[in-house]
């Protein structure tokens, strides 16, 4: 029997999506109203395939969060010059890099590795370089914000060290890098991190240097997810900043709300990030 809900949901977002891109200067160039400034500084990793997507999130974090005091969008070295002046047109605070200016030039050799192997080599490189000068934001771009993301603010002038996660709703780890049972709980999900404090990556690289094969798709999460848990890292409320795909066969956005901070658009569920036109105002 045909699934008429979900897929009119993928044909729909898809449409939207197609719809986006065609007029996304004219997006860019809508005032967005917005005066209250946070004292979070912001980074982002994405590349021209996304475009849309990340044009969008910038949107909704300044709309909903507030203007943050500088919002880096690293390119993975796909952006045009014409998307990267697109980027930074949507509001003053943005800015676009290439990941090699900021990428550290100490990294070790095995992630350095792994970034000329693989994309998700890159996004490890770049979270390790990120520098972290009070409260920090790495975000990825398919994370939409929503009225109760002003929530971040307390979180982000909270007296602490503690960083926070997003909490995944799957265990989506490289098994071969986890060496213990109870190191599988509380997954993480390295697309959203607030930092309070730069991270010991020590311990997780230590493992990806004796890892046996090759790095793949889970690895970098897998070293996000040890080096926070080994950090004390803090959980983010889930109902409150989600990730979860359990309405992925259904039409509605079942989790979008002006109560949520945040969602993680996810392949699965990838679709549904067009649904909320709100965002776009």
């Amino acid at each position: 029997m045909v699934n008429i809900g979900y897929h009119t949901a993928k044909i729909q977002g898809q449409a939207l999506r197609s719809l986006s891109q065609a007029i996304l200067a004219k997006l860019v160039d809508t005032p967005i109203e917005q005066t209250r400034k946070v004292p979070i500084n912001v980074y982002a990793l994405s590349c021209e395939r996304d475009l849309p997507e990340q044009v969008v999130s910038i949107r909704s974090f300044i709309r909903h969060v507030g203007i943050p005091n500088k919002l880096t969008v690293m390119s993975d070295g796909s952006y045009t010059d014409a998307s990267c002046r697109l980027l930074c047109r949507i509001h003053p605070c943005v800015e676009v890099i290439p990941i090699d200016k900021l990428i550290r030039a100490d990294l070790p050799q095995c992630v350095t590795d792994y970034a000329q192997l693989h994309p998700m080599g890159k996004k490890l490189s770049a979270l390790m370089s990120i520098p972290v000068n009070g409260a920090t934001i790495y975000t990825d771009s398919d994370i939409l914000y929503f009225p109760g993301g002003i929530d971040l603010i307390d979180l982000a002038n909270l007296d602490d060290k503690y960083n926070r996660y997003l909490s995944d709703c799957s265990n989506s780890l490289d098994k071969r890098i986890i060496y213990e049972d109870s190191e599988n709980l509380n997954p993480v999900n390295a697309g959203f991190i607030l930092f309070k404090q730069e991270l010991d990556w020590s311990f997780a690289i230590e493992r990806l240097a004796n890892l046996k094969g090759d790095p793949g798709y889970f690895t970098e999460q897998t070293v996000v997810h040890l080096t926070i848990h080994q950090s004390h890292g803090k959980p983010l409320c889930p109902q409150k900043y989600v990730l979860n795909v359990e309405d992925q066969f259904i039409y509605p956005d079942t989790f979008a709300s002006k109560e949520i901070a945040l969602r993680h658009y996810v392949r699965d569920v990838r679709h549904k990030f067009w649904s909320n036109l709100a965002i776009f105002k």
